[in-house]
Parts: structure tokens; sequence; C-alpha cells
């Protein structure tokens, strides 16, 4: 499977969220990563339903959109009228994962479930055959801009070797502090999703950090 880029527009330029997303739609990215915090789960507030039907109205890529939030079964409905193509979940924030997933599935949106840096792996075992993505936050949430966490690697590792077994064609997705230092590193553990905020929108030609970010490969980058 060749891997997917989803930029996060966490990290774009708010008062230019337009002009953003037009030059997404022209770039090699695949999908749109879009961060929704509430400031309870996470110590954050970001998105709500307005941003993202606006961001919709104007995205030619399907919108990633991953809930940093608590009781999100309040609100799948919601974000999928919003325009969502893929709606995540954090296992710390459901009592009940699996009716989550099938609600979001219901919704004819790709399901995925979220695990924070502290949360094992083997949490997932029950649910991984259900799921569309399982994403693993390589920060803590809540922040763009952080270190990354090194430990993130063997998680990845770990999943990548459940879904081979249970569900092979799982996207497994990474979020926070991706970059070319770290990317092949991590395609090479068992990711084929990257989310990259700063490391796109900060760059002084995005584009081509897009491109490069697509087109890793032993030759590019040395991790």
């Amino acid at each position: 499977m060749n891997h997917l880029i989803a930029p996060s527009i966490l990290s774009a330029d708010f008062a230019h969220l337009k002009q953003d997303i037009l030059m997404l739609n022209h770039s090699e990215a695949d999908w749109i990563h879009v961060d929704v915090m509430d400031g309870v789960f996470v110590p954050n507030i970001s998105f709500g339903f307005p941003v993202i039907a606006a961001v919709k109205n104007y995205a030619l890529k399907p919108l990633d959109v991953h809930l940093m939030i608590t009781n999100p079964d309040r609100y799948l409905e919601d974000f999928q009228k919003a325009g969502a193509n893929v709606i995540t979940v954090h296992y710390e924030a459901c009592n009940h994962l699996d009716r989550t997933i099938h609600k979001i599935k219901e919704l004819g949106c790709k399901a995925g479930v979220a695990i924070n840096p502290h949360t094992p792996v083997s949490l997932l075992e029950n649910v991984i055959e259900e799921l569309d993505l399982a994403l693993i936050m390589t920060v803590n949430p809540g922040f763009g801009g952080q270190k990354f966490i090194t430990n993130s690697y063997h998680k990845i590792q770990q999943l990548r070797a459940m879904a081979d077994e249970k569900n092979p064609k799982l996207f497994i997705e990474i979020d926070g502090g991706v970059s070319n230092h770290n990317s092949l590193a991590l395609l090479k553990a068992g990711a084929n999703v990257l989310v990259a905020g700063n490391a796109i929108f900060a760059a002084e030609d995005q584009l081509h950090a897009i491109a490069e970010l697509k087109h890793i490969s032993p030759d590019t980058f040395h991790a």
C-alpha cells in the first residue's frame, strides 16, 4: 500500500485558510487532516462545525477529522454533515467503543480510533477488525509543534503486526512531530498515513514539502 499524506490544518494560517485549502487541493496530499479539540479532553480549543463546513466547500481532498473531544458520540452525525469523510475518535474518550465505530460506519464515513502516547496498542485488539484506521499519537494531544516521542516506533511495530494478522488493509496513521527526519523510519515501522503540520505549513515551499513526504524512499532521507 502506498502511504498517504494528510496535512494538518491546525498549523495553517487561519487568516488565510481558504488559500491554504486551495494550495492543498493542488498538492500531492491525499487527505486534509482536521484536529477538533474541545478544551476538555485536551487543553486547547480548535475547530467547530462552521469551520469544517467552510473547509469542505473548497476542499477537493477527503476530510480526515480527528476528534479530541469528550463524548464524541453526541456529535458524530454533525461532523458527517459538516463534511467529514474519516472520523477518528479516541479510545480514552469512548465508553462504548464498538457502538461508536459502528455508528461512524452507518453514517458512511471511515471509522478510526486514536490512542494517546500512554495507551497500550493491545487495547485495540478487540476492535481492530472493525476499524478502517488506527491513529497513534506520537506527541501528547492538544498542541502542534511538540517533540516526537521515540517510543512510538515500538507501538507502530506492534500495531502493524496486529493488523497484518487481523486487518491487513488497516490505515495506520501517525500524528505528532512528523517530519522528513523521521518519516522514513515511521513507514518502515509500519505506518501508512502521515499527518504533518508544522513540517508543511512552516516550510518556505509547502508544495515541495508535501511532495518530499509523499515520495519518501531510502535514497531520499536518512532516518
